[in-house]
């Protein structure tokens, strides 16, 4: 396993929490193929695992399992889900992706792991706790914020944290929506279904115009 080095840009790794749920299998088993160097990787400097997305393809076409796409071709909603506490994580995650509704959740605990992998999920919405161990909510807006490839990103905040500790932290980006825990699940639900009612609309909007340019 090399170390110490990085690729050319974020496209081209990803942490193993993606690496597993792209390729269907367990944390376990990812650090195992890595190992075997069946699955390129390297640590930074800090000790965190990085591993190459082009030979996350490369195994994927070695045992004839679906290809990953780099622009992802369906509607639907791409979600990253970043909450350290396992009982919430989970109870959002398996929401998400158990719902009717076309929502792909990718779950991670903590604002680092999220941070390396943010730029090959290119979710869009970003839902996250904030008061958690190593790089916490706030750390991660802020770091979000300074990048424009987010811009568009849809961010929704889960905290017990009140209104005077969080500004007392520093505050929350404009436009990020906050929710208070404990989790009212009729409204997360109810976020969903606005959500993609507005990027349904958007969409077809957006094609009903390239349509009479073209007519034109």
């Amino acid at each position: 396993m090399q170390t110490n080095t990085t690729p050319d840009t974020p496209e081209d790794y990803c942490g193993t929490t993606y690496a597993a749920k792209l390729l269907g299998l367990s944390v376990g088993t990812i650090q195992t193929l890595v190992e075997k160097n069946e699955l390129q990787a390297w640590k930074t400097q800090g000790g965190h695992r990085r591993i190459s997305m082009p030979s996350i393809r490369e195994y994927q076409r070695k045992h004839n399992m679906l290809t990953i796409q780099t622009e992802p071709r369906d509607n639907r909603l791409r979600v990253l889900l970043v909450e350290d506490d396992a009982v919430t994580r989970e109870m959002l995650r398996g929401y998400c992706n158990r719902s009717s509704m076309p929502v792909d959740c990718t779950a991670m605990s903590s604002g680092l792991e999220a941070l390396i992998d943010i730029s090959s999920i290119k979710p869009d919405v970003l839902i996250t706790d904030l008061d958690m161990p190593g790089v916490d909510g706030f750390e991660l807006l802020r770091t979000l914020r300074q990048n424009p490839q987010f811009n568009r990103m849809t961010t929704l905040v889960l905290s017990a944290l009140t209104p005077e500790e969080i500004d007392g932290r520093g505050g929350l980006p404009e436009g990020t929506i906050f929710m208070s825990k404990p989790i009212n699940m009729d409204w997360f639900n109810g976020f969903f279904t606005a959500f993609l009612a507005g990027r349904y609309i958007e969409l077809h909007t957006s094609d009903n115009q390239k349509t009479s340019a073209q007519a034109a």
